[in-house]
């Protein structure tokens, strides 16, 4: 009796997801922009870092305006950065920027620091950190200087962003997440309580 063979199936290739590969290309585009002023970024270099083409990236953002317009944007970060009661915010935050970094490798805020780096896009971005982040939470908190004590809250955050994410302190990244935030997040806090 002679074995009967099947025929060699070729699998069919995973279609590329669409949410995952926008994501990936504003990754790589928000990495570029913090190392990169915005005008010596090309398409190319974002597809080379998110591995697409750049026609994918016209198709799904039009042109590099549109493109670095969403990433240039706190408003989606600023959504998750700010989506915890008032009494237990400090803690969400700090939190929330050291998992963004550890585990997806991009930070809610740290593409503030590079402003300078961007001419008229850097002005860009400052005005929507300054309507998207700290305009919000200071509409959340209540006391006196309420603007002066968000801004005092994000800057503190931003230096733990900085020392855990461009500086990367070797104590800080070796201490778990739960216990820098046990240490970090009442100095956040407190500016947040009138």
């Amino acid at each position: 009796m002679s074995a009967v063979s099947t025929p060699h199936v070729t699998p069919t290739p995973a279609r590329r997801d669409a949410e995952a590969t926008k994501a990936a290309i504003l990754k790589a585009a928000r990495h570029l922009l913090a190392r990169h002023a915005h005008a010596d970024i090309t398409l190319k270099a974002v597809a080379d870092r998110a591995g697409v083409s750049p026609p994918l990236i016209l198709k799904y953002f039009g042109n590099k305006d549109t493109l670095f317009a969403r990433v240039m944007s706190f408003e989606t970060d600023a959504d998750a950065l700010l989506a915890a009661p008032l009494d237990g915010l400090g803690p969400h935050m700090v939190r929330h920027m050291l998992l963004s970094q550890s585990e997806q490798g991009a930070d809610p805020l740290l593409r503030i620091v590079f402003a300078p780096l961007h001419g008229e896009q850097g002005d860009i971005l400052r005005a929507n950190f300054r309507t998207q982040v700290t305009d919000r939470l200071t509409a959340r908190l209540t006391g006196p200087d309420a603007g002066l004590r968000a801004e005092l809250a994000v800057a503190t955050l931003l230096g733990l962003g900085v020392m855990y994410g461009i500086a990367r302190g070797t104590e800080v990244r070796a201490t778990a997440i739960d216990a820098l935030v046990d240490r970090y997040a009442p100095t956040v806090q407190a500016y947040l309580s009138p």
